[in-house]
């Protein structure tokens, strides 16, 4: 490994010999020079890892020198060295962008600290990541094969997301392979136990279940609707628990998170079935029953989200809930920005929902388009991609205007997605349904061991096509493939983010409360 290379830039460099001295003899290639000119002059004929730089200089000043380093090198880290600490130096140092800073008189064990802090830090954070993984490895694989609850399962996947992220930020393969097993794993158990509870739960079969999507407004928005203030609930479509986490720290300039829960989707995990349930506080067949006209089946032609509105208001009527309320759906960049300019005109009502639909056209453009598939190829791009997007969105906006008022905040979603990964045959009719996650029609052909399968439709409140109609659904990162053109079909989706089936991405999903700072 090639050595460290420093550049000391000091006016009374030769003071500081025995400093010099101790840095070569542990292995370090040091450089000086007495004056922020010859700084200058230097790092532009040699690299150069880190510079310690003297703040007290005549001439040009370290404050100047560091300006001017910061021009050609933005990216090289700057050590201000410094007699003074005086308030008015630090925050001129600081905000020229500096590594560090160190008081004079140094010694030498603080070099050696602040070089291992600013130059081994990302790799000293890798290996205790790595190294509190694997003590955690075994603990959360003890909780997986634990049958757990469905108050349980949250917390097992909540501490299989943040070890995502944090082996996310290591350059360890080889614990992140671990990870992913692991949490294979976890998929697998989860899909088993959904099999065994879902019927009971969607059928109130047992006083102890999840909240599921058809009473996620009674169970979380109505409770925060009890307070004196305006309440926005944002409902991004397709938002995994991880995508939140990621925005998380952007959000929370702006609010402190009050709660952070995880509620379970309803099946099929994709917008026609869980968010009409959502809105309109019913399962699939039995808004069918109640609104007929407010329902879309798979066979029917157009839109199967259209009045989500209209559910809404219904949902409120059946509760007593007579209050100002709004509802707004962006779908895409020119409406959000309108939707902005309106924040104002909300202020009065009691509930206003905002519906923002860019994750999940993020997933399907992903599947569609070559470029969306370069820049997302895995779920840490996939997730940056996310926060890329959220940056520049008038959503930011929107957020921003709400954490200067009184107003309480959800940010919360309908279904999750899943990288899919293996292929699963499945023959049905022309009039089979598309998802690549879940299928309905009649005389479906499969292996029985390969997909969960619920014959009668009505076990679980979804509508059946025809008398011998039965939903399939893929469990953890499968998709279904057609056996014509098997190849082509499977290249072509493998990779991509799905929903529609069970998994903890897809049925896992996030409500989070925020209040304002």
């Amino acid at each position: 490994m090639d050595k460290v290379t420093i550049l000391w830039v000091d006016d009374e460099i030769d003071l500081l010999k025995p400093h010099i001295i101790f840095l070569k003899e542990k292995g370090y290639d040091v450089s000086t020079v007495n004056n922020g000119h010859d700084a200058l002059e230097i790092i532009k004929s040699k690299p150069f890892d880190i510079v310690f730089l003297d703040e007290q200089m005549p001439g040009l000043s370290g404050i100047g020198t560091l300006s001017k380093m910061k021009i050609d090198f933005p990216n090289l880290p700057v050590v201000m060295i410094t007699k003074s600490e005086e308030e008015t130096i630090m925050e001129d140092a600081i905000g020229s962008n500096i590594a560090d800073y160190l008081i004079k008189p140094v010694n030498p064990n603080q070099i050696l600290l602040c070089l291992k802090k600013n130059l081994e830090n990302k790799k000293l954070v890798s290996e205790k990541t790595t190294f509190q993984y694997q003590q955690e490895f075994r603990n959360i694989g003890m909780e997986i094969s634990n049958k757990l609850n469905f108050e349980e399962w949250p917390e097992v996947y909540k501490k299989i997301t943040h070890w995502e992220l944090k082996l996310g930020q290591s350059s360890d393969e080889g614990m992140n392979q671990v990870l992913k097993m692991q949490k294979d794993e976890a998929n697998q158990v989860f899909c088993k136990y959904v099999e065994r509870n879902y019927t009971d739960w969607i059928n109130g079969k047992t006083n102890a279940h999840p909240v599921l999507s058809h009473n996620l407004i009674k169970e979380k928005v109505f409770p925060l609707l009890n307070e004196s203030k305006p309440l926005f609930v944002i409902l991004i479509d397709n938002l995994r628990f991880d995508q939140w986490k990621v925005l998380q720290p952007i959000i929370e300039e702006y609010f402190r998170v009050d709660r952070e829960d995880i509620y379970f989707s309803i099946l099929p995990t994709v917008t026609q079935y869980a968010r009409n349930s959502l809105f309109g506080g019913l399962l699939p067949t039995e808004i069918e029953k109640k609104y007929p006209k407010l329902w879309v089946n798979e066979d029917e032609e157009g839109t199967k989200n259209n009045y989500e509105n209209e559910l809404l208001g219904e949902l409120l009527k059946r509760y007593g809930r007579d209050i100002k309320y709004s509802y707004y759906k962006v779908l895409n960049q020119t409406y959000g920005k309108k939707l902005v300019e309106l924040m104002p005109n909300l202020m009065v009502n009691k509930l206003n929902f905002i519906v923002y639909n860019f994750v999940d056209m993020l997933s399907h453009a992903r599947t569609e388009m070559e470029i969306i598939r370069e820049l997302a190829d895995d779920e840490k791009a996939y997730r940056s991609l996310t926060v890329s997007w959220f940056l520049h969105s008038p959503l930011l906006d929107i957020l921003k205007f709400l954490g200067e008022k009184a107003v309480n905040v959800a940010i919360t979603t309908d279904h999750g997605s899943i990288r899919v990964t293996n292929p699963v045959k499945i023959l049905g009719d022309r009039n089979t349904n598309t998802n690549l996650r879940y299928k309905t029609g009649k005389a479906l052909k499969f292996e029985r061991d390969e997909a969960f399968e619920v014959k009668n439709p009505g076990d679980i409140f979804l509508p059946r096509g025809n008398v011998s109609s039965s939903f399939v659904f893929c469990r953890k990162d499968d998709f279904f493939a057609y056996p014509n053109n098997y190849n082509h079909y499977v290249n072509y989706y493998k990779n991509t983010f799905q929903h529609g089936g069970i998994s903890m991405e897809e049925m896992l999903i996030p409500f989070i409360s925020l209040k304002p700072k």
